[in-house]
């Protein structure tokens, strides 16, 4: 092994020490990711001061980057195979490496637009249709629960209401408020 590293040039060899470190970085850095360590706290380029301010198309960052180096060293490394000359070599080991950033930040932005933060907000019901699934009692005499669609999911929640009478299972009931303590009052839709 020492032989055949001593017989390359200095530029087979310097793009063999990128592919080889490029591929060992991304590896650790794909295993982490898989196990739930986050590495994106390594050196983010593309980093946001402000918050909340949704999810960053991030091409410069350190997982971005080790991706470049990877493709870019294997990829000269077949240029240097097919005998291709110097110039094209690291022109077409460039462009892949660029291309490789390109995907894997289109990966990791689409990716994160999937996470939700499965945080109930309680005044997204307000004005939806639900069902009373346990008795309320008339004039917020005694708490029921209501099944209502809530953020794409059937919940059940506690409610009161505002009626003259007792609103029994079965009944179909709208969302008219939701009170600080995240109580649902509802109205019977259809008197």
């Amino acid at each position: 092994m020492e032989n055949w590293f001593e017989a390359l040039t200095l530029f087979e060899k310097v793009y063999w020490i990128i592919a080889i470190a490029g591929s060992a970085i991304l590896l650790v850095l794909v295993a982490m990711t898989l196990i739930g360590g986050d590495v994106d706290d390594m050196g983010d380029v593309d980093a946001d001061i402000e918050a909340d301010t949704g999810i960053d198309f991030q091409f410069l960052s350190f997982k971005n980057l080790m991706g470049f180096f990877t493709i870019f060293g294997w990829s000269g490394i077949a240029c240097i195979e097919s005998d291709l000359s110097t110039g094209l070599t690291i022109f077409i080991s460039v462009v892949c490496g660029l291309l490789m950033m390109l995907a894997m930040a289109s990966l990791f932005y689409y990716l994160a637009k999937l996470q939700s933060s499965g945080t109930l907000n309680l005044k997204n019901a307000v004005n939806q249709i639900g069902e009373v699934y346990l008795t309320i009692g008339a004039k917020r005499s005694r708490m029921g629960k209501v099944s209502v669609n809530v953020q794409g999911t059937l919940r059940e929640l506690q409610a009161l209401t505002d009626e003259d009478h007792d609103l029994v299972q079965g009944n179909v009931v709208k969302v008219q408020d939701v009170t600080d303590t995240g109580i649902l009052i509802v109205n019977l839709l259809n008197k």
